[in-house]
């Protein structure tokens, strides 16, 4: 009860400091879910992961229920907070949504990105290749993401952007979990010719470049669940 009334207290005093530390405890639990240091079924609390990323525990409590509004965590009364478990059928779902949304934002990209965006969407898409060269998926996932966060930057869309976001965290995670059955260099191959159609500013050829990446991922799927 003390920890508690003190976590309160602590929050009271600097608002604007909880408000940082929640993100920062969001942050960093939600990328030990992705990276599956926190495996999925692995039971959790706030006490454990308070001690385990060194914030107070009301940021933690904040962030756990965020997660669990993003999917990732799920809280069962009398029993106890879980990390949700990992579905193949979940990425398909994941997918589904990601296809109009990617062709969307991609196409948008394509139209209004800037000089400066482009050559940096070469110079990230570049190191996603080698990084599948190598074996390096931490690496790709990495500039992945700087890749996509170039495309946000120019659709100005925050809603588009709240929603693809989540979606993009839940496949992180999967494609970590499958990332010794994934063929990397065949996923970079297809982000490189996608990207590079929006540095050209070639809209036609980024959707059908986003297109045939969803594709290669959905039948990535079914081949996993004996589908395809």
């Amino acid at each position: 009860m003390n920890n508690r009334l003190s976590d309160v207290l602590d929050v009271s005093r600097d608002p604007e400091d909880a408000e940082s530390q929640t993100e920062q405890a969001h942050r960093q639990i939600e990328e030990m879910i992705i990276t599956l240091e926190l495996p999925p079924g692995a039971s959790v609390s706030e006490a454990t992961l308070s001690a385990r990323i060194g914030i107070s525990r009301t940021p933690v409590r904040m962030a756990i229920k965020r997660l669990e509004h993003q999917g990732l965590i799920t809280c069962v009364p009398r029993k106890g907070v879980f990390i949700r478990q990992l579905r193949v059928e979940d990425e398909l779902a994941v997918l589904e949504v990601r296809r109009p949304l990617e062709r969307m934002l991609a196409c948008k990209a394509a139209r209004s990105t800037t000089e400066a965006q482009r050559q940096t969407l070469r110079f990230c898409v570049e190191c996603m290749v080698q990084a599948a060269l190598a074996g390096d998926v931490r690496r790709y996932l990495h500039f992945d993401s700087e890749c996509d966060r170039i495309i946000y930057e120019t659709s100005r869309n925050p809603f588009a952007i709240d929603f693809v976001e989540l979606l993009y965290t839940h496949s992180r995670r999967f494609w970590v979990a499958y990332s010794k059955q994934a063929d990397w260099i065949k996923i970079a191959r297809l982000h490189e010719d996608m990207m590079n159609a929006v540095a050209d500013g070639d809209e036609a050829r980024t959707g059908a470049g986003s297109e045939a990446l969803i594709a290669y991922l959905e039948d990535f799927c079914k081949s996993v669940i004996g589908l395809a």
